[in-house]
């Protein structure tokens, strides 16, 4: 985090840009180093998402059915209490969730 992402980021903010980094998808060296570098990156005017966040923006809403079944697979898989809400309104519509989903993290 606190130099493949952050100097990029702060490069490209101070470029103009408008830069979002998604930092549960990052490390540092370690947690504090990691920390200190999103908070360098707050501090130079980077806007800092999670992964879920950055997902849900791609996917913009459900009525964009081609994308809708990968993005399910994915936080039932991956998204703890969102994928277990998701099965469960699932199981609620009586809808057919994505085939071979389990609910992990």
């Amino acid at each position: 985090t606190e130099l493949c992402l952050a100097m990029v980021a702060i490069q490209a903010a101070g470029e103009g840009y408008e830069v979002y980094v998604v930092t549960d998808a990052s490390g540092g060296i370690s947690p504090e180093a990691h920390e200190m570098a999103v908070q360098r990156m707050i501090q130079a005017g980077v806007t800092p998402i999670t992964w879920m966040v950055f997902s849900g923006e791609l996917q913009r809403d459900w009525a964009r059915t081609a994308t809708t079944p990968a993005l399910g697979e994915n936080l039932i898989a991956h998204g703890g209490n969102v994928g277990t809400s998701l099965l469960w309104e699932a199981q609620l519509l009586a809808a057919k969730p994505a085939q071979n989903a389990s609910v992990g993290v």
